[in-house]
């Protein structure tokens, strides 16, 4: 794994020194310098050019802000370098001036809780990733004194505990079952409760308490928006992969996963009676549909094309379960298409049928393409089988699957009806392929889900 390089600076050589023996330790950085004053720092940094400054705040000549200065102005000669500032001032003020300024790549860390479960590491490979940080402990140290001031209700204490703790609003939002805009505007609603709360002070302090409540909230949501390219350019838990290891955007991994793919059959001939607005909004509503399904069973969707969806269990993370979660998906998604359809045939619209595609079995997973665009691939013979199982999943409304995901998904949640239709000849395969349909509507015996089946016009293939 490439190592992330570090130039360090602090003007106390034991701290220094101390800093160094701690980053020794992490295989994924390497400190390729050391400066002592403003002047090491800019010349070091531009002899260097390091990947990441960790700076102290207050070094020679005046011992004000030299470390912030230095750092600013190597990130106008350098763009993109990262910049972990350690103080050993736990005044909110400091981090909060420091993030919303909007700029990305910067955290704030204590020196006296550095090396509290690698949160130097975490923070040097955020920065480097373009991300930020500040320490939970100063989040926690700003809420305190508004916190104080008023009563909170369970949920309110959880909400503020989570924010503290430094988690996104999308991860908050994942745990509580709730869309994002909703836990944002509660996030705004209970800083402005507390800044309310803090009107109990004095002026100056009340002035203070609500300044810095809505700095922290706008660098929060800074720090929210500064990885939402990268995590709409690239499937789901890809992005937050990358963040956290620099490593793995050059890695090719071998996984065992299971690929769904799923097509609307008949799309050319729902394209050709179609009015074209119309059918836009439908392929809209259906990805979305399609999308909830996948991450509601904890998979990644890897790519839309027209009509068609490519998804996968256990990765970019494994998941000992993939089978099983790919099967409950399966079914989600005719459920959820069903649903739809119903809606669109009271608005006069014509209904999709979808046929769906499962294998289980070994990839190869890696960034590829080329410097200027990469995408997130699987390579292998169980991409392929699972385009050839969705070619068989007819009527409409059906799933065929290999014999290795019928084998790996089980019985865990109870008797799924698989229909055998023994050995088939699919393309690119030379000896027969072992496959299994399961009918329309079909599901455990334990949690039937009846689903009708589309017009049989639409059974016709594109």
């Amino acid at each position: 794994m490439e190592s992330i390089t570090v130039l360090l600076a602090d003007d106390n050589l034991i701290v220094r020194e101390g800093v160094r023996a701690l980053l020794s330790r992490d295989r994924s950085v390497e400190v390729v310098g050391l400066a002592a004053d403003y002047d090491e720092l800019v010349e070091g940094a531009e002899r260097l050019r390091p990947q990441v400054l960790v700076t102290d705040i207050r070094m020679p000549p005046d011992f004000q802000d030299e470390g912030i200065r230095a750092a600013q102005r190597v990130r106008k000669q350098l763009p993109g370098t990262g910049v972990v500032v350690l103080s050993q001032y736990d005044d909110p003020d400091y981090a909060v001036q420091l993030l919303a300024e909007g700029e990305a790549g910067y955290a704030y860390l204590l020196k006296d809780r550095i090396a509290d479960a690698g949160l130097l590491g975490r923070a040097i490979r955020a920065v480097a990733g373009g991300g930020s940080m500040i320490d939970p402990q100063i989040v926690r140290k700003l809420m305190e004194p508004a916190r104080r001031e008023g009563e909170l209700s369970a949920d309110e204490e959880d909400l503020l505990r989570q924010v503290a703790e430094g988690r996104p609003v999308k991860a908050i939002a994942a745990g509580l079952g709730q869309p994002p805009a909703a836990v944002n505007d509660a996030v705004e609603s209970l800083f402005l409760r507390l800044a309310k709360d803090a009107g109990g002070g004095s002026g100056g302090a009340r002035d203070g308490a609500l300044r810095r409540l809505r700095l922290l909230h706008t660098a929060i949501l800074r720090r929210e928006e500064q990885g939402e390219t990268l995590s709409r350019l690239l499937p789901g838990g890809l992005a937050e992969k990358l963040r956290a290891d620099r490593g793995a955007a050059t890695r090719t991994e071998r996984l065992t996963v299971t690929v769904l793919m799923s097509d609307v059959r008949g799309y050319c001939s729902i394209a050709e009676r179609t009015d074209p607005a119309d059918l836009a909004g439908q392929l809209g509503a259906h990805r979305r549909a399609m999308n909830a399904a996948v991450l509601g069973e904890g998979g990644t969707v890897m790519q839309y094309v027209g009509d068609a969806v490519m998804a996968v269990f256990g990765a970019p993370e494994p998941q000992p379960d993939h089978a099983r979660r790919a099967v409950r998906a399966a079914r989600g998604m005719h459920r959820r298409q069903h649903e739809l359809d119903r809606e669109w045939a009271a608005l006069g619209l014509v209904p999709f049928g979808l046929g769906i595609g499962l294998s289980t079995g070994e990839v190869a997973a890696a960034l590829l393409g080329s410097a200027e665009r990469l995408e997130y691939t699987l390579v292998g013979d169980t991409v392929n089988l699972a385009q050839r199982m969705q070619d068989l999943a007819r009527p409409a409304g059906t799933t065929v699957a290999t014999a290795g995901t019928v084998d790996a998904a089980g019985t865990a949640d109870g008797a799924w009806p698989w229909a055998p239709l023994g050995p088939c000849s699919v393309k690119g395969h030379s000896a027969p392929v072992v496959a299994f349909r399961l009918p329309v509507g079909a599901g455990p015996a334990t949690a039937p889900d009846p689903a009708a089946v589309p017009d049989p016009a639409l059974e016709a293939r594109p």
